[in-house]
């Protein structure tokens, strides 16, 4: 699941430019993959910083005002800076998933032979980004002087967060392979930042959207942070965002039929 860009030409008489290299994105895998210790590196080092950026956004906006609104549009805001960043950066080593859901998605729809991870690569992307998510926490909660490990005390175990959670993750998934079905994964560092920052404000749970990220969260006490009794419930419905976000894909987008001549 790759995109390809169309080669651009020049004026008349000048010569065609170089072919720009497809370039993988969430939930696509690189045509060429680099060694699985590379890719592991960049999904642990691009959950971490997502989190760094998640938690330690969370913390300077709390410090600088007491306004909800504005602490959570500053968090937003990071947020969707600090992910395309880290998409375009982190793309062409792994797909960028820092997401077991994505992850866990990819696999599935390479299990009839298409693209996508093998389920030892599952084995080992999962754990590193779980790993990442922890370190970013602890990084974050560092850089402002906060306790490296401290639960956290907010409790998200509403009804209508847990729901909140199957929306947000299901329009992720429903995103990223629904670019890859109309080749359009080249889009994804702009669509995939923007449809986070966006989730954020029209989802009740803010959009964790992701079961490393939310594991990540529990360890600090922060603005961001979510209690560990509740880490459960938002994994089990992101679980379920994945299925229900698989599905529409496999709705919207099912393959069309050649019209008759």
């Amino acid at each position: 699941m790759t995109a390809t860009e169309a080669t651009q030409h020049g004026g008349t008489g000048e010569a065609p430019e170089a072919p720009v290299a497809p370039q993988p994105a969430p939930g696509a895998t690189p045509p060429r993959r680099p060694p699985l210790l590379a890719r592991a590196a960049a999904e642990l080092l691009g959950t971490a910083a997502l989190v760094a950026i998640v938690v330690g956004s969370g913390i300077q906006a709390t410090e600088l005002t007491e306004d909800v609104g504005l602490q959570l549009l500053a968090n937003s805001t990071a947020t969707v800076f600090g992910l395309g960043v880290l998409i375009t950066l982190f793309g062409p080593v792994s797909g960028a998933h820092f997401n077991p859901a994505v992850t866990l998605a990819e696999w599935w729809t390479a299990r009839r032979g298409g693209p996508g991870v093998t389920p030892r690569e599952v084995a080992v992307y999962v754990p590193a980004q779980i790993a990442g998510a922890i370190a970013g926490a602890v990084l974050a909660d560092a850089m402002f002087g906060e306790p490296l490990v401290k639960w956290s005390t907010h409790d998200r175990s509403a009804g209508h967060l847990l729901l909140g959670e199957v929306v947000a993750t299901a329009g992720l998934i429903l995103l990223i392979f629904g670019l890859a079905r109309t080749d359009r994964l080249r889009f994804a560092p702009v669509a995939v930042a923007s449809y986070i920052g966006a989730a954020y404000w029209f989802t009740s749970s803010t959009s964790f959207a992701n079961p490393a990220v939310t594991i990540g969260r529990a360890f600090t006490d922060t603005f961001a942070g979510i209690a560990p009794a509740s880490v459960a419930g938002f994994v089990g419905m992101q679980l379920v965002g994945v299925v229900v976000g698989l599905a529409l894909v496999a709705l919207v987008f099912m393959p069309g039929r050649e019209a008759a001549e």
